[in-house]
Protein backbone atom coordinates (compact mmCIF):
# COMPACT_ATOMS: atom_id res chain seq x y z
CA UNK A 1 0.00 0.00 0.00
CA UNK A 2 1.12 3.50 -1.22
CA UNK A 3 1.62 6.38 1.77
CA UNK A 4 0.77 9.65 1.03
CA UNK A 5 4.26 10.55 0.83
CA UNK A 6 4.81 7.46 -1.80
CA UNK A 7 2.26 9.26 -4.11
CA UNK A 8 3.69 12.81 -3.44
CA UNK A 9 7.31 11.60 -4.45
CA UNK A 10 5.86 10.25 -7.77
CA UNK A 11 4.97 13.93 -9.17
CA UNK A 12 7.93 15.75 -6.84
CA UNK A 13 9.54 16.93 -10.37
CA UNK A 14 6.04 18.63 -10.98
CA UNK A 15 5.72 20.01 -7.81
CA UNK A 16 8.83 21.38 -6.96
CA UNK A 17 7.89 23.96 -10.89
CA UNK A 18 4.49 25.04 -8.95
CA UNK A 19 6.90 25.86 -5.68
CA UNK A 20 8.87 28.00 -8.25
CA UNK A 21 5.98 29.65 -9.78
CA UNK A 22 4.17 30.00 -6.36
CA UNK A 23 7.57 31.60 -5.19
CA UNK A 24 6.97 34.57 -8.05
CA UNK A 25 3.60 35.67 -6.07
CA UNK A 26 3.82 38.56 -2.84
CA UNK A 27 3.32 37.36 0.05
CA UNK A 28 0.72 38.52 1.26
CA UNK A 29 -1.05 36.81 -1.52
CA UNK A 30 0.82 33.40 -0.86
CA UNK A 31 -0.50 33.37 2.71
CA UNK A 32 -4.25 34.54 1.28
CA UNK A 33 -4.17 31.73 -0.70
CA UNK A 34 -3.06 29.59 1.66
CA UNK A 35 -5.70 30.83 4.30
CA UNK A 36 -8.63 30.58 1.21
CA UNK A 37 -7.13 26.73 0.61
CA UNK A 38 -7.65 25.89 4.26
CA UNK A 39 -10.98 24.23 3.10
CA UNK A 40 -10.11 22.22 0.23
CA UNK A 41 -10.69 18.64 0.42
CA UNK A 42 -8.93 16.01 -0.77
CA UNK A 43 -5.13 14.96 -2.20
CA UNK A 44 -5.88 18.72 -4.20
CA UNK A 45 -5.91 20.53 -0.82
CA UNK A 46 -2.92 18.69 0.54
CA UNK A 47 -1.30 19.44 -2.93
CA UNK A 48 -2.38 23.14 -2.57
CA UNK A 49 -1.70 23.46 1.00
CA UNK A 50 1.98 22.23 0.87
CA UNK A 51 3.09 23.94 -2.24
CA UNK A 52 1.96 26.83 -0.35
CA UNK A 53 3.37 26.27 2.79
CA UNK A 54 7.18 25.17 0.91
CA UNK A 55 6.88 29.17 0.23
CA UNK A 56 5.49 30.80 3.29
CA UNK A 57 6.98 28.89 5.82
CA UNK A 58 10.70 29.86 7.37
CA UNK A 59 11.50 26.44 6.03
CA UNK A 60 9.35 23.22 5.25
CA UNK A 61 10.28 19.90 4.28
CA UNK A 62 9.57 16.75 2.15
CA UNK A 63 6.35 15.07 2.79
CA UNK A 64 4.33 17.50 4.96
CA UNK A 65 0.60 17.13 5.12
CA UNK A 66 -1.63 19.96 6.31
CA UNK A 67 -4.86 18.64 6.62
CA UNK A 68 -8.49 20.79 5.93
CA UNK A 69 -9.28 23.77 8.17
CA UNK A 70 -5.63 24.07 10.19
CA UNK A 71 -5.48 27.10 11.45
CA UNK A 72 -2.11 29.04 11.03
CA UNK A 73 -1.50 32.22 12.33
CA UNK A 74 1.50 33.57 11.11
CA UNK A 75 2.97 30.52 9.21
CA UNK A 76 6.33 32.71 8.16
CA UNK A 77 7.11 32.06 11.69
CA UNK A 78 7.51 28.05 11.40
CA UNK A 79 9.85 25.57 10.23
CA UNK A 80 8.73 22.10 9.89
CA UNK A 81 10.48 18.69 9.14
CA UNK A 82 10.34 16.27 7.08
CA UNK A 83 7.38 13.72 7.00
CA UNK A 84 4.79 15.83 9.31
CA UNK A 85 1.20 15.66 9.04
CA UNK A 86 -1.39 18.35 10.94
CA UNK A 87 -4.38 16.93 11.09
CA UNK A 88 -7.82 19.13 10.79
CA UNK A 89 -8.87 21.64 13.47
CA UNK A 90 -5.50 22.37 14.44
CA UNK A 91 -4.58 25.87 15.65
CA UNK A 92 -1.00 26.78 15.46
CA UNK A 93 0.00 30.47 16.56
CA UNK A 94 3.69 30.85 15.31
CA UNK A 95 3.99 34.87 16.25
CA UNK A 96 6.73 34.03 18.78
CA UNK A 97 8.17 31.18 16.61
CA UNK A 98 8.07 26.93 16.17
CA UNK A 99 9.86 24.69 15.21
CA UNK A 100 8.71 21.29 14.20
CA UNK A 101 11.24 18.18 13.48
CA UNK A 102 10.99 15.50 11.33
CA UNK A 103 8.47 12.37 11.44
CA UNK A 104 5.94 14.42 13.76
CA UNK A 105 2.05 13.43 14.00
CA UNK A 106 0.08 15.90 14.80
CA UNK A 107 -3.39 14.94 15.54
CA UNK A 108 -6.92 17.13 14.87
CA UNK A 109 -7.99 20.01 17.66
CA UNK A 110 -4.07 20.35 18.52
CA UNK A 111 -3.37 23.85 19.86
CA UNK A 112 0.49 25.06 19.83
CA UNK A 113 0.89 28.79 20.81
CA UNK A 114 4.13 30.34 20.90
CA UNK A 115 2.58 33.80 21.97
CA UNK A 116 0.75 34.37 25.55
CA UNK A 117 -0.88 37.41 27.02
CA UNK A 118 1.40 39.72 29.81
CA UNK A 119 -0.25 39.75 33.36
CA UNK A 120 2.28 40.47 36.04
CA UNK A 121 0.72 43.86 36.84
CA UNK A 122 -2.17 43.72 38.61
CA UNK A 123 -2.98 47.22 38.22
CA UNK A 124 -3.55 47.48 34.23
CA UNK A 125 -6.12 45.62 32.81
CA UNK A 126 -4.55 42.09 30.97
CA UNK A 127 -5.67 42.40 27.69
CA UNK A 128 -3.96 46.05 27.89
CA UNK A 129 0.02 44.65 28.93
CA UNK A 130 0.82 43.07 25.45
CA UNK A 131 1.89 39.70 24.56
CA UNK A 132 5.18 37.19 25.32
CA UNK A 133 6.49 35.76 22.57
CA UNK A 134 8.46 32.02 23.10
CA UNK A 135 9.56 30.15 20.78
CA UNK A 136 8.01 26.49 21.14
CA UNK A 137 10.11 23.42 19.38
CA UNK A 138 8.55 19.82 18.88
CA UNK A 139 11.97 17.82 18.04
CA UNK A 140 11.99 14.60 16.03
CA UNK A 141 9.38 11.31 16.77
CA UNK A 142 6.96 12.99 18.53
CA UNK A 143 3.03 11.78 18.37
CA UNK A 144 0.62 14.96 19.82
CA UNK A 145 -2.64 13.00 20.73
CA UNK A 146 -5.83 14.63 19.84
CA UNK A 147 -6.78 17.78 21.02
CA UNK A 148 -3.52 18.47 23.39
CA UNK A 149 -2.75 21.98 23.99
CA UNK A 150 0.87 23.03 24.14
CA UNK A 151 1.67 26.62 25.57
CA UNK A 152 4.76 28.87 24.23
CA UNK A 153 8.18 28.31 25.91
CA UNK A 154 7.68 24.33 25.63
CA UNK A 155 10.56 21.63 24.22
CA UNK A 156 8.48 18.72 23.10
CA UNK A 157 11.59 16.56 23.14
CA UNK A 158 12.42 13.76 20.26
CA UNK A 159 10.06 10.29 20.80
CA UNK A 160 7.65 12.09 23.10
CA UNK A 161 3.86 11.22 23.55
CA UNK A 162 1.43 13.70 24.38
CA UNK A 163 -2.04 11.97 25.29
CA UNK A 164 -5.11 13.32 24.08
CA UNK A 165 -7.01 16.38 25.82
CA UNK A 166 -3.29 16.87 27.68
CA UNK A 167 -1.92 20.69 28.37
CA UNK A 168 1.47 20.80 28.38
CA UNK A 169 2.87 23.40 30.42
CA UNK A 170 6.90 22.35 30.64
CA UNK A 171 9.18 20.59 28.79
CA UNK A 172 8.68 16.80 28.39
CA UNK A 173 11.72 14.41 28.52
CA UNK A 174 12.77 12.34 25.74
CA UNK A 175 10.63 9.43 24.72
CA UNK A 176 8.26 10.22 27.75
CA UNK A 177 4.66 9.75 27.04
CA UNK A 178 2.83 12.72 28.94
CA UNK A 179 -0.58 13.28 29.56
CA UNK A 180 -3.04 14.98 31.88
CA UNK A 181 -4.23 19.07 33.11
CA UNK A 182 -0.98 20.04 33.32
CA UNK A 183 0.36 17.12 31.87
CA UNK A 184 2.52 14.33 33.73
CA UNK A 185 5.24 11.64 32.89
CA UNK A 186 3.02 8.42 32.41
CA UNK A 187 5.91 6.03 31.21
CA UNK A 188 8.84 5.87 29.69
CA UNK A 189 9.17 4.39 25.86
CA UNK A 190 11.46 1.15 25.76
CA UNK A 191 11.79 1.51 29.70
CA UNK A 192 13.45 4.80 31.83
CA UNK A 193 14.65 8.06 30.32
CA UNK A 194 18.33 7.93 28.95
Amino acid sequence: MLRGRDKLKKIEPLVNIFILITKMLPMIIRKQLFFFSRGITGNLGLLIRYILLKTIAKSCGNNVACHTNVYFFNPENISIGNNVSIHPMCYIDASGGIEIGSDVSIAHGNTIMSATHAYENVYIPIADQGIVLKKVVIKDNVWLGAKATIVCGVTIHSGSIVGANSVITKDTLPNSIVGGVPAKVIKYRGGEPL
